[in-house]
């Protein structure tokens, strides 16, 4: 639903906190605005600025742009009494947002009344009223034979105990699963999603222990929770949906999809509709794919094409892959000249190496043993061996995938670099300065996404006009683009007090550049040093002089982070990339030089170290199946 002046709205528990802010919020949006609370002062307050901003936008009504009404939402009749004058007011409700809520003031275990004005009242404000306005608001909209959008306000309490108070606790874990369950609504044109953000500093936020305040990051800024509210009314994919807000993690959708798919049961009715439907496979008796033979920076004179004959059957507990998309990485060069490996003498004994860290394709046959997959089935690996029309892999190295795209290569070693390093190695919390080098390549596109989605002020640099329109589309608050900037003086004018973290792939100069901008406490993450690897003997160790002394100096941490070693969060961080693409929360840029067949492998390599790319290189290894997958 698009927020325009016009609409209107109700909001219960609008004279303080999240109530107040999310009223105000609206009326700068020239929304009309029904305060309910149970404090009359400090609701007529808050009518009061919801008119003068809505005086912005409108002028000769011949009714209130905003309203105050006295109740207790608890009190069936007063609050029934409230709604009827909204709709008696503005002939309709498009938005009813249910922010009333209070804290047990006894705890429970040691109250000796009938809990009438404690842990009853706390049940029945919180929970029971909750039920009350959202039956009321539906009833309303329904009535207006319109759209709207309902939202309840939870609390992470609801998702996870909160030991202080656990009558509290229950009752927002309660608003949380009412919530998720109305999500059939949306077939009426009714929406009705659940808010949960961590603690605010508002009046019952500051009755919390200030030092757990602190240890889970401090409070979360009131814009955080209005900009969640607004996304789950403007979203019009979200039903039923929970919206988690914490310092630690920005905003997530709860549960994840792999969280999700542990209970949901598949239905017949719905596999009809499945988005994807498998071409029919045939097994050839060879195939070609790329080795690696000689051991070379030079990945075109690493490399050559081979046909290799296709034997059947499959081996116990592996899959036949036939891979359709295969991604181009800058560590290609890197495992061509042998530095993955600790052991030059063994490893010459292994030549040749099937090349390529990462592919998307179809199960085109089955060992035994293999239970879980199905022929037919999209998948991605990423193990060595993608650069190849076929290849035989554990079945436990597979990725299921709703989709063989071009996309979720994308998400695989580039996606899943930036969304596992911010979270485990750069711990990334909202209101924080991120700052992201080579931001328009493969992994960057990523990190500056997320860091923007989690709430954080993004600083990205490239080199060029293009890569520096694409980082503006991508959200990017400044693009420092170093071939027109000096980036050292752009960093010390603009961000005197340095970047909280760093998420850093070039190396040399810029890593520099990047560790002498780093602020106190800062984190910087290195995922790769592309610049390093290119030259006549590839990738050299470089020294840091100093580097001791000044991490000490600021309490600094900086960290490498090599993707093989979270194999474990793989597939949870997938899931949460492909549904944040799907719902439109996440853009996934491929660079536009097409690039086909195993032939095309290194021309790709040699593209992608030029610096001419913009966004994710992709070979498309088989392009008339691809087609073929494209129009089913």
């Amino acid at each position: 639903m698009e927020l325009k002046p016009g609409l209107s709205a109700l909001v219960t528990g609008g004279g303080s906190g999240i109530g107040k802010a999310l009223s105000i919020a609206l009326g700068k949006k020239g929304i009309f605005v029904t305060v309910i609370d149970y404090s009359g002062e400090n609701a007529k307050e808050v009518a009061s600025l919801v008119e003068k901003e809505c005086a912005k936008f409108h002028s000769g009504l011949k009714f209130p742009p905003a309203l105050f009404v006295r109740c207790d939402v608890s009190n069936t009749r007063e609050i029934s009494a409230a709604f009827q004058k909204h709709l008696a007011t503005y002939g309709g409700l498009d938005i009813c947002i249910n922010c009333a809520g209070i804290s047990n003031p006894i705890p429970f275990n040691v109250d000796t009344s009938d809990g009438t004005a404690s842990w009853r009242r706390t049940i029945d404000v919180n929970l029971v009223a909750v039920v009350d306005c959202t039956r009321l608001a539906i009833q309303s909209i329904q009535a207006g034979r319109k759209p709207g959008v309902i939202i309840n306000l939870g609390s992470a309490s609801g998702l996870y105990p909160m030991y202080a108070d656990p009558v509290y606790s229950g009752t927002k874990g309660g608003v949380v699963l009412f919530t998720r369950s109305l999500a059939l609504y949306k077939r009426q044109g009714i929406r009705v999603n659940v808010l949960c953000p961590e603690f605010v500093e508002t009046e019952m936020g500051r009755k919390i222990d200030p030092k757990f305040i602190d240890s889970i990051g401090g409070f979360i800024p009131m814009e955080m929770v209005v900009n969640g509210a607004f996304e789950l009314i403007k979203d019009e994919s979200r039903a039923g949906s929970c919206l988690w807000i914490s310092k630690r993690r920005g905003m997530e959708y709860w549960p994840t999809p792999a969280e999700e798919a542990k209970y949901l049961v598949p239905s017949s009715r719905f596999k009809r509709g499945s988005s994807y439907t498998a071409p029919n496979l045939q097994i050839p008796q060879s195939y070609e794919k790329l080795i690696v033979h000689t051991l070379t920076h030079n990945f075109r004179n690493a490399t050559k094409i081979v046909r290799t004959q296709l034997k059947l059957p499959i081996k116990p507990h592996h899959v036949l892959v036939k891979i359709i998309y295969a991604g181009v990485n800058a560590s290609d060069v890197n495992y061509s000249s042998g530095r993955y490996f600790s052991n030059d003498k063994e490893l010459a004994s292994r030549l040749p190496l099937d090349s390529g860290f990462e592919g998307v394709g179809l199960i085109a046959a089955v060992g035994d043993s293999v239970n879980n997959l199905k022929i037919g089935s999209p998948v991605a690996i990423m193990t060595f061996g993608s650069y190849s029309e076929f290849t035989e892999v554990p079945a436990k190295h597979v990725l299921p995938v709703p989709r063989p795209d071009p996309e979720v290569v994308a998400m695989l070693t580039s996606g899943l670099t930036a969304s596992i390093a911010l979270e485990t190695s750069a711990h990334m919390e909202s209101g924080k300065v991120v700052l992201v080098t080579a931001a328009a390549g493969g992994t960057g596109q990523f990190a500056v996404q997320l860091a923007k989605l989690a709430g954080n002020t993004v600083v990205a640099t490239c080199g060029g006009e293009k890569k520096a329109s694409l980082l503006k589309d991508l959200g990017v608050d400044r693009v420092i683009d170093y071939r027109s900037e000096n980036m050292k003086a752009v960093l010390k004018k603009e961000f005197p007090k340095g970047v909280d973290i760093v998420y850093e792939s070039v190396g040399g100069e810029m890593f520099d550049l990047c560790f002498n901008a780093l602020a106190v406490y800062g984190r910087l993450v290195v995922i790769g040093m592309i610049s390093q690897y290119q030259g006549e003997h590839g990738w050299q160790p470089s020294n840091y002089t100093g580097l001791c002394d000044k991490i000490l100096a600021k309490s600094q941490t900086v960290s490498g982070f090599f993707l093989v070693q979270y194999s474990h969060l793989w597939q949870q961080h997938l899931d949460k990339l492909f549904h944040l693409f799907s719902s439109g929360k996440l853009k996934v840029s491929l660079d536009p030089k097409k690039f086909t067949g195993v032939k095309s492998v290194a021309d790709a390599v040699e593209y992608l170290h030029s610096g001419k790319s913009v966004g994710k290189v992709v070979v498309c290894i088989d392009p008339n199946f691809s087609q073929q997958a494209a129009k089913l």
